[in-house]
C-alpha cells in the first residue's frame, strides 16, 4: 500500500479576489486556480492534507489572505490543514503583522520570496530582516527560504544568524535539474556550487529541505532520470527528518502535471527504505507542522 501523501507547498489563487502583480505576463498561470481545481489534480494520488503556501500578493491583501486560507483550513471539504502566509521581514510593521497571526495555529510559518527582480543581492541579510527572522523563531513560526540558486550561501548566513529559527528551503533550493545532472549548460547556477551550498544547509539541524519544484523547469520531454541527481544529493546531504515533499502546485504545471511529479519522486526514491519514503511523504510534515 502506498504511503499517502502531505503536499506541503499548495498554492491557490483568485483573480478576482485578490491582486498578484506577478501574473502579468505569466501565461499559463495568469488564470484562476481554485481547490477544485487541486482536487482534480490530485485524484487518486492519495494526497492526505496540504498545506497552503502563500502566493506573492500584493501587500494590502496579505491580512485577507490570511483570513482566506484559515477559512479554508476550518472546513471540511477540503484536505488543507495549515499554512505558510505570506511577510517581509525587512518592511516596517512587519512585527505588529506577523504577531497579529502568530497565536493562530493553522498559520506555520512566514515567507517572502527572494528571487523576485526588486529584491536585491543581500536583501536577506539586512540588519531589519534578520531581527525579523529572529522573532519568528521565537514566535514559533518558520521561515520559508526562496532564493536565486546562487545566492543560497546568502541563505546559509542567515541560517547561522538566526539559531533558533527553523528554516524550509523550498524546492531544493531552485536548483536547475540539468545543470546538476550534467546535461544542461544554464547560468543559473553553478553545479559544484549548489551541491556545497546544500551541504551546508544540510549541516544546520534548524533547517529542512523541501523536495519540490524542480520539474517546473524541465525540457519536453523529460523523466524521472533527470530529476534523480538533484533529489538524491538533497536527500544524502540532509537527515531523513529533515526532508518533506511538496507539489508546488500549478507552477509545477509548467513542467509537468501534478501526478507526473509525484509519480517520477516515489520512483525515484523507491530503492530507500520504506521508513525513510514515509518520512518523506507524510511523516515529517505531521511532525514539522503540528498535523493530526
Amino acid at each position: 500500500m502506498a504511503t499517502p501523501i502531505i503536499d506541503t507547498h499548495q498554492h491557490l489563487w483568485d483573480i478576482e479576489q485578490f491582486q498578484l502583480p506577478w501574473l502579468e505576463g505569466a501565461g499559463p498561470l495568469n488564470k484562476n486556480h481554485t481547490m477544485d481545481d487541486y482536487l482534480a489534480a490530485v485524484d487518486g494520488l492519495d494526497v492526505a492534507k496540504t498545506v497552503y503556501m502563500e502566493v506573492d500578493v500584493a501587500p494590502q491583501d496579505r491580512a485577507r489572505e490570511v483570513e482566506f486560507v484559515i477559512d479554508m483550513c476550518e472546513r471540511d471539504d477540503n484536505p488543507m490543514a495549515g499554512a505558510v502566509v505570506s511577510g517581509d521581514p525587512g518592511s516596517d510593521g512587519f512585527e505588529e503583522y506577523v504577531r497579529s497571526v502568530a497565536d493562530n495555529d493553522r498559520v506555520k510559518g512566514v515567507r517572502r520570496v527572494l528571487h523576485t527582480p526588486e529584491s536585491k543581492k543581500g536583501t536577506c541579510l539586512d540588519d531589519a530582516f534578520v531581527r525579523n527572522v529572529q522573532l519568528l523563531g521565537e514566535l514559533g513560526l518558520s521561515f520559508d527560504i526562496c532564493m536565486r540558486p546562487d545566492e543560497l550561501a546568502d541563505g546559509v548566513e542567515l541560517a547561522d544568524r538566526c539559531p533558533d529559527t527553523r528554516f524550509i528551503v523550498d524546492h531544493c533550493g531552485n536548483a536547475d535539474p540539468a545543470i546538476v545532472a550534467g546535461t544542461g549548460n544554464g547560468d543559473s547556477h553553478g553545479r559544484e556550487q549548489w551541491m556545497q551550498d546544500m551541504e551546508a544547509f544540510g549541516q544546520r539541524p534548524h533547517v529542512i529541505c523541501k523536495i519540490s519544484g524542480i520539474v517546473a523547469r524541465v525540457s519536453d520531454p523529460w523523466s524521472a532520470h533527470e530529476l534523480a541527481p538533484t533529489v538524491n544529493h538533497c536527500l544524502d546531504v540532509f537527515d531523513p527528518e529533515r526532508v518533506i515533499a511538496a507539489s508546488d502546485w500549478p507552477v509545477c504545471t509548467l513542467g509537468a502535471s501534478l501526478a507526473g511529479w509525484f509519480t517520477a519522486l516515489r520512483e525515484i526514491i523507491s530503492s530507500r527504505s520504506e521508513n525513510d519514503q514515509r518520512r518523506l511523504l507524510h511523516d515529517n510534515a505531521v511532525q514539522l507542522f503540528g498535523l493530526e
